[in-house]
């Protein structure tokens, strides 16, 4: 992807932030801090981004999968997948966590991982969105909402969060210097 393109998504990354509706709270005490750091993206990771970006504001739909029927957080990231990488995933998020990818600390996301939560508390996975970096994740949160960006570091995120995986083949990432 050439610099000029890169850099428009970067700016638009960055403008999303700053118009987000409120500033995200601090992690609690009992949390470590985490640095989520800006890595270079791939041209398979960008139409990713793109895409869930893109969805923001669909309307959420238990059960739904497209953009046209509104979506709930699986059905979201397996249409993303489809239509953006050609990446076809499970239905539901116990089975998507559970699917041979490789597990990434949260410190070394990149755009297009996905980010696992457990909402209820415990460790049953129940929620999963794409992180799209800075800290952020496209999720379809709840009945009545929307398709959203978040940050991982607000309270209820980081409390909840189980783990992240990376779904796209590693030629598809960019490398790490």
């Amino acid at each position: 992807m050439a610099m000029l393109a890169r850099f428009a998504l970067l700016s638009f990354v960055a403008l999303l932030a700053a118009c987000s509706g409120r500033a995200p709270t601090q992690m609690p005490p009992s949390k470590p801090v985490v640095t989520f750091s800006q890595q270079p993206s791939s041209p398979a990771a960008d139409d990713v981004l793109f895409r869930a970006i893109g969805l923001v504001g669909t309307p959420y739909r238990w059960g739904g999968n497209t953009p046209d029927s509104g979506f709930d957080c699986s059905g979201l990231i397996g249409y993303v997948y489809r239509d953006a990488a050609g990446i076809s995933l499970p239905r539901t998020t116990r089975d998507m966590i559970v699917m041979r990818a490789p597990n990434v600390d949260i410190a070394a996301l990149q755009s297009g991982d996905l980010v696992f939560f457990a909402t209820g508390g415990g460790s049953q996975v129940s929620h999963a969105g794409i992180y799209v970096g800075e800290g952020r994740f496209v999720h379809a949160p709840s009945t009545g909402g929307t398709v959203r960006l978040d940050y991982l570091s607000s309270n209820y995120w980081s409390r909840a969060y189980l783990q992240a995986k990376r779904v796209l083949p590693p030629g598809h990432l960019a490398q790490n210097p």
